[in-house]
Order: structure tokens, then sequence, then C-alpha cells
């Protein structure tokens, strides 16, 4: 019997060992030692499931011991091996020149199991393995790497486990005898083999990477705190640091094998209670993000094939998934700390191969996600789940990730599992590799997120934003074929963004430190409700209507999709950004909103947004907008208001240069691992830059524009001016014609209004000054001040075509790439105006401007204009239409060159312009509405369309053109 066992010790030794022979192999009764010994790649790489990217370089064991049971014990006892130390190395290939098999030449003389479920394999199941101390160094490359800089090298992760052991159990987990865990399989038709894995401690440090010592500052005599990249970020990665340490957990393994012993799946779910990392710098930070990067590209790597993969020992299919409930991660330096809190963190990964391809299905679960930042004074917390009743209803799993595969595990599919409840945050991702060519897609990735509140703060979105700059999500190109296509879904139940600022914050970015200091407004808020974003060349962009543009034929719904197609969908079914007061405002309550401090300003309802681009040339969308392709985008709102009072329009336009500025700091700091430098612009590759056909459309079907008096005690807002508007389309094209290129502008409004305050007496001038008079206004029986229409669309007439439009403008504008094309230069413009009326007087618009603060005293503009327009000027808009220098190459250009610019081209050669406005009226008040009689109290009995003056034609025609005589004027009465 014992020569059985050690035949059967000597089979499994010799596949899991390289170079072992029966010398090795001597029992000293019950005990045997071997020391020194290197495992097969091959086997080990099968067995644990490793992705096909890894391989293993070294895997080498320093003493192991075998002890066996007693022969009458054989059946019930485990063998047990002991392994004081395992020193194992990962490391991710190169490319996909060298990706065949992990350890190509030991895989063609290792030995393979031969089939049937023997007493070897019996014995080989139910052995018991003990290790003191397990060294695994892995090491990836992170994809697409900045070139020449050696702080972007993902570290090395130098992993211990200490106190491991592994042992069978039955499909309870429970430790049971070898016969008794046996007799599950009995009657399933399959073997399954149950095993439990425990480890006492666990520690994760991060090595920097070799190419790093290479680096001209690590020898610079500098000190280690001045060694910034130009971004000032510190990546510099010195002597390692410890991220993890003293982790203790579990895993729950199912092996799951044919009858003939074949292997089928291969399951592992690991268990941490808590993962706790005090104390971790702004360079260890930034090394643990790149090695993220690097794990993250190593994973869903395309460029595989999984025929050079495929081991006689590898499962068709596996499931590896772990869960910690507890994960504190603390980042402190002398400049900041923040502190992330995370609750039932679930990561499971799936992968089914067929011999020709395989899939692999990630999943990752949130419960619970609190980012604080402690350095603020005082602490403030970042990110959360939102305050409010969350609905107890379980997150969609997506089509396909459903049935994806069979389960493994006999009692439920653990992949689908997640015992803290609903999540707040649920990932899926379906990777197939190799990837395959379209329409077939290469990867689908469905985000889900229940209501999250988020508090924006300079310091923190600056430190964050550099710290996202490092990694976490690897390039696209790192990870799958540029002509492979993807598609990406996310949604989010609702959201609430806050962003606390006080007047001395924004008079320091807006430059006006006295502007602000009255303000009673201390932050803005952003709430937006189901708000859902789709990326994917077979999304149905129904608001760009591309089935009826001729120029996106390759979009149309029942054409093929590519690499050279990319759509995105977005849609919210509420927005609204509201102003917050300061505890000693006024307590003004708005309609809706729970926060008795919370001003609204803008609200708008069923917001859509939907893009379309294609190559020209039908190769892979790499460059957004792409060169010399076709563009579509249009903006779409349902209802769209706005509430504005001159002190929330000031503190407003202040708020706007502020985000202007962070913005430009935060696109700065974000550019650090974006490899390669921007072309110099250049007039000569204008052309080849832009899309070849461009079209850009918004449509608002309700517009409503509330000015509102200054703010009061009362509940009610006081509107000065009210604009309303419907049905409004608007629609800018371009389109590249050889040596030209065509701007199109057409706008279509079809009715519009605009209301005053009623009951405001006129303005009376004493020496030349304008001096208000006492407000008189007149209150509606519900309470709300009477407004009096001023100007106003009217379509009823008999002349009015059916679905006549307020304004039709139609411009067309051909301009030459070449001054010596100027014969092409050509301008059309075709407008119609039409239903308009005209109310109310001089005098009252003169009251209302100089109470909204348009005009002055003096009757010039007044403090208020001056203001605004200051800060527009100073903020990113008013950047925007600045004129821009030519580049120091076009200055040293000759000047016969200059004289070819490409804008300065002067008057069209060819000048079409027809302008026709039809059906006005004009029902103005004259000079005496100064007088008392004004006065809603004055009981005066003459109507108010008596005291007018009327003015109306049907039709008002003029039209030019460049070869014409002067322009010609048509009216009709």
């Amino acid at each position: 019997m014992e020569s059985i066992i050690a035949r059967a010790l000597e089979y499994t030794l010799k596949y899991w060992l390289k170079s072992f022979t029966r010398d090795q192999f001597k029992l000293n009764g019950r005990t045997a030692e071997l020391s020194n010994l290197d495992i097969n790649g091959d086997a080990l790489h099968a067995s644990l499931g490793l992705p096909p990217a890894l391989t293993v370089e070294r895997a080498r064991v320093g003493k192991l011991q075998i002890t066996l049971p007693s022969v009458s014990n054989v059946q019930v006892e485990p063998i047990v091996v002991n392994i004081d130390k395992l020193d194992l190395v990962l490391v991710e290939k190169d490319d996909s020149e060298n990706l065949s098999s992990p350890t190509s030449n030991a895989s063609s003389t290792a030995p393979t199991k031969s089939t049937g479920y023997g007493y070897a394999d019996k014995i080989a199941d139910g052995m018991t393995v003990q290790v003191g101390i397990v060294n695994l160094l892995l090491e990836t490359h992170g994809g697409a790497r900045r070139q020449g800089d050696a702080t972007w090298s993902p570290p090395l992760a130098a992993i211990t486990f200490r106190d491991l052991v592994l042992y069978t159990t039955n499909e309870k987990w429970q430790a049971v005898n070898l016969k008794e865990a046996r007799d599950f399989s009995n009657s399933t038709g399959f073997i399954y083999v149950f095993k439990k894995l425990e480890w006492r401690s666990l520690s994760v440090d991060l090595l920097p990477h070799p190419d790093m010592f290479a680096d001209a500052r690590f020898n610079s005599s500098s000190s280690q705190d001045n060694k910034r990249d130009d971004d000032g970020a510190k990546r510099m990665f010195f002597g390692g640091e410890r991220f993890l340490e003293g982790i203790s957990g579990e895993a729950n393994i199912t092996l799951q094998r044919t009858e003939q012993n074949n292997p089928l799946g291969l399951e592992v779910q690991l268990h941490v209670t808590e993962a706790l990392c005090p104390a971790l710098s702004e360079p260890g930070l930034r090394a643990f993000l790149r090695f993220m990067t690097g794990v993250s590209a190593c994973l869903n790597r395309g460029d595989l094939d999984p025929k050079s993969q495929q081991h006689a020992e590898a499962a068709g299919s596996s499931l590896v998934s772990f869960i910690v409930d507890h994960i504190f991660l603390c980042i402190k330096d002398a400049e900041f700390q923040l502190e992330l809190l995370m609750q039932s963190l679930f990561f499971s990964r799936a992968s089914i191969s067929d011999g020709e391809s395989s899939k692999n299905l990630s999943c990752i679960k949130v419960a619970g996600l609190f980012l604080r930042d402690t350095f603020s004074r005082p602490p403030c917390t970042l990110i959360q789940p939102s305050m409010q009743a969350v609905p107890q209803e379980p997150l969609p799993i997506p089509d396909f990730g459903q049935n994806f595969c069979p389960p493994i595990y006999p009692f439920g599919n653990q992949f689908l599992e997640f015992a803290a409840g609903i999540p707040l945050f649920s990932l899926y991702c379906l990777q197939t590799t190799p990837s395959p060519s379209p329409p077939k897609f290469a990867s689908k990735t469905v985000i889900t997120c229940q209501p999250l509140m988020v508090t924006l703060q300079e310091q923190s979105c600056l430190r964050i934003a550099s710290f996202l700059a490092d990694g976490v999500v690897p390039n696209h190109s790192a990870t799958v074929a540029d002509s492979s296509i993807n598609s990406l879904s996310f949604s989010l139940k609702e959201f609430d963004l806050s962003v606390p600022l006080d007047a001395e914050e924004i008079a320091r970015c807006s430059g006006t430190k006295t502007a602000y200091s009255q303000s009673s407004f201390s932050g803005a808020r952003l709430h937006v409700e189901d708000l859902h974003f789709c990326e994917s060349p077979s999304a149905n962009c129904s608001l760009l209507n591309l089935d009826k543009d001729p120029a996106c034929f390759l979009l149309w719904e029942y054409q093929p999709v590519d690499a050279s197609q990319r759509k995105w969908v977005s849609r919210a079914s509420h927005l609204s950004l509201s102003l917050e007061t300061s505890s000693t405002s006024n307590g003004q309550r708005v309609v809706r909103d729970p926060s008795p401090n919370v001003l609204k300003c803008i609200e708008l309802d069923d917001i859509r947004f939907e893009a379309a681009m294609v190559t020209a040339d039908g190769s892979p969308l790499c460059d957004l907008p792409p060169p010399e392709g076709v563009v579509r985008i249009g903006v779409a709102f349902q209802q769209f208001i706005s509430n504005t009072s001159v002190e929330q329009l000031f503190f407003v336009l202040g708020l706007y240069g502020y985000f202007g500025q962070v913005g430009e700091r935060i696109s700065k700091v974000s550019k650090g691992n974006k490899s390669g430098k921007d072309s110099e612009p250049s007039v000569d590759n204008l052309q080849k830059k832009l899309p070849s056909d461009t079209a850009v459309s918004l449509t608002m079907n309700s517009l409503q524009l509330n000015f509102l008096e200054h703010l009061s005690a009362g509940d009610i807002h006081m509107p000065l001016v009210q604009f309303g508007g419907e049905d409004l389309y608007l629609k800018v094209s371009h389109r590249t014609l050889g040596g030209a290129f065509a701007v199109t502008t057409n706008v279509m409004w079809r009715t519009v209004s605009v209301n005053c305050l009623e009951g405001e007496t006129a303005t009376i001038h004493e020496n030349g000054t304008a001096v208000m008079g006492e407000h008189n206004v007149v209150v509606c029986e519900n309470g709300h001040p009477k407004m009096r229409p001023v100007f106003w669309v009217d379509h009823r007439s008999k002349h009015h075509a059916k679905g006549a439009q307020f304004i039709d403008i139609n411009i067309t504008h051909v301009m030459p790439y070449d001054m010596r094309d100027m014969e092409c230069h050509s301008l059309n413009v075709s407008s119609k105006v039409s239903g308009v009326r005209l109310g109310g007087g001089l005098s009252y618009t003169e009251s209302l401007l100089h109470r909204f603060g348009i005009l002055g005293p003096d009757g010039g503009p007044g403090e208020g204009l001056l203001r605004g327009l200051k800060d527009l000027s100073s903020g990113p808009l008013g950047k925007l239409f600045k004129p821009s220098h030519v580049t120091d190459k076009e200055e040293a250009r000759t000047e016969d060159n200059d004289s070819n610019s490409k804008f300065d081209l002067g008057v069209p050669d060819d000048l079409d312009v027809s302008v026709e406005l039809r059906n006005w009226l004009f029902a103005l008040e004259g000079t005496e509405e100064v007088g008392d009689w004004s006065s809603p109290r004055s009981g005066d009995p003459i109507s108010r369309e008596d005291k007018c003056w009327h003015t109306t034609f049907r039709n008002l025609h003029l039209s030019g053109k460049s070869s014409d005589r002067p322009n010609l004027l048509e009216m009709e009465n």
C-alpha cells in the first residue's frame, strides 16, 4: 500500500515540479523532504486561472516536507504538504508576438494527467498544503505609458502571505474527512472538489520600478521634497511604501470536472473583513494608481489568442470574486489629507472560452462610499450617498450579464449575489478576446449609480483631478484594437452637486473686491434627476434624425456599424441650478425645494444631448472631431425657466469667472499622463483638421426668463420683466466645398412675449437728472404682481399661413480658403419676421431700465451694467471671443504670403440680402403717460388703448443684391 501511495505522489510531483526524478523522492518512514525546487509555471498558471497576459517567470520552493497518514486512514485523512517559503514572480508580457503559451518551452515537455479519476488524482485533491511565507512579485506594464519618463512606469507589487493553509472541505465549507467530502459527487454527474484557503496575514508593498532609478532627477542634488514633475505632482517613488499590512482572510474554492476528470470550471471566492491603510503619501498614492492602471490593462488586453493560451488543465470557465466588508484609506501629506471609506466592495470576474475566443465578464459593486477632506477647515465630505430615502429596488442586470455561464458552485450563482443589499454603485463589463471584427462588439459596459451628493472645493478638486490623471483606467488603445467597437452606458438616479463659496472668494477671482461684499449668497447647487449617458455606434439618435440626412448615410439605422462611427446620447428628466443663501439671509423659500435657504435660478426639463460622428475614409475614429469627417450634434430642452435678480446675476457672473479659472487649473493638472505634444496651430492645416460636414442644432419647446426685483423679506418674487418663447429651433452647419467652405445658419422661432411690471411710475426729470418716482405695483387677486405685455406675437391674422413663425432666418456664407478664390465668396441672407405686436411707452421702459440698473441717473450706462460687462469680459466667454494672435510661424511669412490671409475676406463678391416684415402692429403710449393719470389709482375712465398711437403694416420687404441698383424697398399697407 505504501508503494502505491509513493507512486501516486511521484506522479503528482512530476506534474507540479520541473525536472523531477524518482531519485529525488525518498520516504523516510511516512515523511519525505525536498528542497530548492522549481515549480512548473504551466501547471501553476492553469490551476490558478491567471490572466493570459501574465506569465510565471519564477516559482521556487525553499523546503518541502510531505507527511503521509497511516495506511489504514489514507482514505479519510489528507496528505500534509509543508512548505517553508514559496517565491513567485509574475510578469506581464510585452506584446502580442510573445503571447503564446505562458511557458511555451516547458509546455511541450510537461506531463498531462491521464483520463479518468484515478487513485493518484484522489490523493492529490485531498492534500492539505501549509505554507509559512508566500512572496509574490507582480510586474505590469500599464499599457501605453509616456516615453522617456521613468516616473510613469507602474510600480512593482510585493505581496506577502503568512501562515497560509489550503485544505479540503465538504460543499458547506466544513472540514470533514476525505471520504465524506467525496460523497457529494457520487450522484451529481460531475466531480466536485471543495477547498478552503485561509491566511493569517497579508501585506502589500509598492516598490519603485527599476527604470525609475535611471531617471536624471533621482541622482540630482536637490532634496526629495523638491523632486516634482512639471505639473507640480510628486511622483518620484523612493524605497517603496507599505500599502496594506496585517490583512487576514479566507477563500472558498470550487473545482468542477467531468466524470472523465476533464476540467470544467474553477470558482474562487475570497472574503476579507477589513482593509486599512492609515497613512499613504502622495507618491505612494500615485504609484498605487499607476499600479491599478497596469492591472486593469493586463486583465483587459484584447490582443490575445485563446488557442495559444489553452492548457490541458485549464478550466473552460472560471470565476474569481472577492468581497471586502470595510475599506479605509487615508492619504496624508504636508499640504492635504483625504480619507476614503468604502463599505462592501465586491469584485467578480467570470471567463468562458471555447478555444477560438474567450469572453470575460467583470462586475464591481459598492454598498457605500464616503470621501472626506479632513485638511480643510472645517472638514468637508466630498462624496457621500444621498440623505434622502432610496427605494429598495434591485438594480437591473444587463442582458449580457444574465446567464453568462453555468454555475460552478452547485448551490447558487455567486456572481450575481450581493449580500449587502442594494448597491450604491454597480458596474458590468463584458469583453471578448481577441477583439472580434465589427459589427460584433469588443466590449460592453453598463454602470448604474444610486443618488449621490458631491461637494466641490477648489483645492480638493485640483488634487483629485491630478490623481485621476495618473491612471486607474488605462488608455483605450492599450486594451483593445482601434478597429474594434465598444459601448458604454451610465445611469444615475439622482445627483446633487454643491459648491460652497463666499463673496470674498468670488471677489478675489473676479478682481472686484467690493462688488460682492454685501452678497447674501454662500454657494451654488446643481441638482440632476434620471441622468443617462450612452456611447455606442448602434445608439438611437432620434433627435438628430440621421435617416433623413443624406450626408449621414453611413449612420443610417440599417447600416452595419464599425469603428469609423461613434454616437453619444445623454438625457436627464430634470436639472436645476440654485444659489444657496447664508444663514443670515432673508429666509426666502422656494417651491419644490426642501431647503429653506436655496433660490432656484435655472430649471430645465427633459434635457437631451446627441452627437454622431463618422470618418470620411472609413478608418477607425480616433481623433475628435474626425478630420474631414461628418459631425452631427443636437441639444433639446422641453422647458427652460430662469429666475434672475440683479444680485443673483452679479453673483453668477462672478461664479462663472471663478469656475473658468479653476477649470483652467484642473485642465492643466489633468494633462499629466497624456503623451506626445500637440502640434502648433497653423492656418495651412486648418482645413485638414476640421470636419468636412458639421451641423449643430438647438431645439427648445418652452422658454421663460424672469428678471426679478431685489430680494425682499416676503416669499413672493417681484418680477420686473418676463420673457417667454415657444418652439425655438437653431441650426448651424459647416460644409467643405473643395477650396471653400459654407456656413449655414437657420433660426425658426414660433412665438415670443415680453411682459413688464405693471404700475411703475414714470421717471421724473429734475435739473436734467432722472429721479425715480414712488413704486405703485398692481397686485392680482392671487397675490402676484400684475404684468403688462409690451411685446408679443400674434399669428391669428387671416393673412398668416398655417404654421407661421415669428422669426424665420436663413443665412448661407460661402468663404474661400485662399484669397485668390474670392469669386466664390458669397453671402445669402433671407429673414422673415411676422406677427410682431409692440406696446408700452418710452417713459415706462426707461423707468424699468433705471430700476434694473441698466441706466444710471444721468441716463448713461448704469453701474450694474458696467460691472456685468466687466465680469463677462474677464471670464472664459470673453477669452473665447477675444481675437488671438497669429503664431510665430505665421508672423515670419513674407508680405506676399500675408496677402493670402484666410481671415480678412472683406465684402462678399456675391451678396444677396432679403428682409421681410409681415403683419406688424405698434400700440405705443405717448409722453402723457408721465402724468398722474398713469397711476392705476387715478380712476381715469379713458382706456389705455385710446391713449396710444397705432401703426400697422401688412408686409414690408427689403432686398438687395451686389449686382443690382441701390436697394429696393417694397411696402404693402
